[in-house]
């Protein structure tokens, strides 16, 4: 998982981490708490949790605070915190069509079965800036908030999914066979090409957020050769039921409840061996309320299923999305490097020479990558 250790100076280093604790501690803004982060960076909380692969606002709010608004950093932290947990038990599966939904858009249809809902969006305010001295006079507690959302009927909270439409007026091409494989768990099994749908899903549900929105313009843009268009099918954001196996009894138990993004895209099928008569649909969840990633991951599930086996994508999505390890790869060149630059300078040294008195220059042995770190 990276690069994290270094050896040597261990006395700047105790005295760095000690200066980073007293900075944060005694900062002159007041404490900020748990609740405090829960509620007023949602958003940040919710991307902590996808890219930990870890549901738990309250330990991702914390890990927030404690990387100083680092998220890669919290992300870290929170795999690390994961990582000491007991595997009590192993949740059954959910279906997506149980969510009590919180934000449901569908861009590809004007009038989709049941409503529309904006939800809790910025998408259509314009983007100006606001600076208030302090807190609103009167907030609207909790309950209030909530009270719209308790009146709405739970068909309203449960439409019909536009997917379901397309396969009445028979659209979309199914082509996944009668198997359901189990799950990859790549918490337990690292995925390497070739790999299960699955394993390049649950890659991209823990993937660094902008590297997944980045390798996904880079994708549609097509300077790969494989140019797709996607229109968005729905949108949604809501409540899943999280249940387990009752140690006694054996039956399925709701043991609580998590917040989802999930998203579907549709793709027009236009390859000589494809069934053009139908679309092919991309599919992306992930942990809270994080739209963008949930969109990039339909549309790369999409491209990855029809150019992945051909090209470069998937091993992309499988090897260089997780912010853990480029994050890593990439802090662990601050670490010391002296012993490698300087048989880096020696070596130019030795090809000057050479160079000076007419020989040839000596021969580059080969390097171990990664290199030193004393």
């Amino acid at each position: 998982m990276g690069y994290s250790g270094a050896r040597g100076g261990l006395e700047a280093i105790l005295a760095a981490e000690d200066l980073v604790r007293r900075k944060r501690d005694h900062a002159p803004a007041p404490w900020a708490s748990t609740e405090q982060i829960t509620a007023r960076f949602r958003l940040a909380v919710d991307r902590v949790m996808g890219e930990a692969g870890l549901y738990d606002e309250p330990t991702a709010a914390d890990a927030f605070r404690q990387a100083e608004g680092d998220t890669l950093e919290a992300s870290h932290l929170l795999r690390a915190q994961r990582s000491t947990l007991p595997r009590l038990a192993v949740s059954e599966p959910v279906d997506p069509g149980e969510m009590t939904v919180l934000r449901r858009i569908v861009p590809a249809f004007r009038e989709p079965d049941g409503p529309q809902l904006l939800g809790r969006t910025s998408d259509y305010t314009g983007r100006l800036l606001e600076r208030p001295e302090g807190p609103p006079e009167a907030e609207r507690s909790e309950a209030e908030d909530t009270v719209g959302v308790a009146e709405r009927t739970r068909e309203q909270r449960s439409p019909r999914r536009f997917l379901d439409l397309l396969r009445k007026w028979e659209l979309v091409a199914e082509g996944r066979g009668g198997d359901d494989p189990e799950p990859h768990d790549i918490t337990r099994r690292p995925a390497r090409p070739p790999a299960d749908r699955s394993a390049v899903l649950a890659a991209m549900a823990r993937a660094e957020s902008g590297a997944l929105m980045a390798l996904w313009y880079r994708s549609i843009l097509g300077p790969d050769g494989d140019v797709h268009e996607i229109t968005l099918g729905e949108l949604r954001h809501g409540r899943l039921p999280l249940r387990v196996r009752h140690p006694y009894t054996g039956n399925p138990v709701a043991v609580g409840e998590f917040r989802v993004t999930e998203a579907e895209a549709i793709e027009d099928l236009d390859g000589a061996d494809e069934d053009r008569t139908r679309f092919d649909i991309g599919y992306g969840l992930c942990f809270g309320h994080n739209e963008r990633k949930a969109i990039a991951m339909a549309n790369l599930d999409v491209a990855n299923r029809r150019f992945g086996r051909s090209g470069p994508l998937e091993q992309l999505l499988l090897l260089t999305l997780d912010g853990l390890d480029s994050g890593g790869f990439l802090e662990h060149l601050k670490l010391p490097h002296y012993v490698t630059f300087r048989s880096m300078v020696e070596r130019k040294q030795a090809m000057r020479a050479a160079a000076d008195a007419g020989e040839d220059p000596p021969a580059r042995a080969a390097e171990p990558a990664g290199k030193d770190c004393r």
